[in-house]
């Protein structure tokens, strides 16, 4: 059995629609693939999702008030067609925040039918706090020790991590020092990358 650790970054690759092989992954996960989630990264994608739709709203604002102002000029030649570009613009838009809304929930769902999650305990808590490995994010410190003690209870297993977040999981020699002693033998910052390298393991 593979397990391969996700974080919130493979969701939200999903509902942004940057990464189509982690859409891929999902819907068509092979039998000798489990993936482990930490439950806190559902909490954190809603979250980042927030953040995304106040943006949304407030460049929809700005786009409201060019809009109004492109239709007021009477004696631009380029105002008509402005008028138009624009409106069109902030349908698109509009739909396109529909889009992520609907394939995070999607996302979501089918990852809390397929996926392992990993529960919070008051031990990784302790845990994360007592041993800061990413000092700036402590976020991404209490997933990381969410994976670290899974990892640890299942020493029989392949065990890599995909993360799309390098600055914190791949750059941090400390990082991946505490992944390497916990077994976690491979780091993938792309989805297509763990395809490949799944696929030249006979899985």
């Amino acid at each position: 059995m593979v397990l391969l650790y996700i974080e919130t970054n493979f969701l939200m690759s999903i509902a942004t629609g940057r990464d189509p092989s982690a859409s891929l992954l999902l819907q068509e996960k092979p039998h000798s693939l489990q993936l482990v989630i930490p439950s806190i990264c559902y909490m954190e994608a809603f979250s980042v999702w927030e953040d995304e739709v106040t943006r949304h709203n407030s460049f929809k604002q700005r786009l409201e008030i060019q809009i109004r102002e492109a239709e007021r000029d009477l004696t631009s030649p380029n105002a008509g067609s402005l008028y138009l570009n624009l409106r069109q613009a902030k349908i698109d838009y509009e739909n396109r925040l529909d889009d992520i809304t609907f394939r995070l929930n999607q996302a979501i769902k089918k990852l809390s039918q397929e996926a392992e999650m990993i529960d919070l305990t008051p031990e990784i808590v302790q845990e994360s706090l007592n041993n800061p490995l990413i000092t700036k994010d402590p976020t991404d410190n209490l997933i990381l020790h969410c994976i670290l003690y899974h990892a640890k209870t299942r020493p029989d297993d392949v065990k890599v991590f995909l993360s799309g977040n390098i600055k914190e999981f791949r750059q941090l020699l400390e990082v991946q020092d505490a992944l390497q002693a916990v077994g976690v033998v491979k780091y993938f910052s792309h989805t297509e990358n763990f395809l490949g390298w799944l696929q030249s393991q006979g899985s």
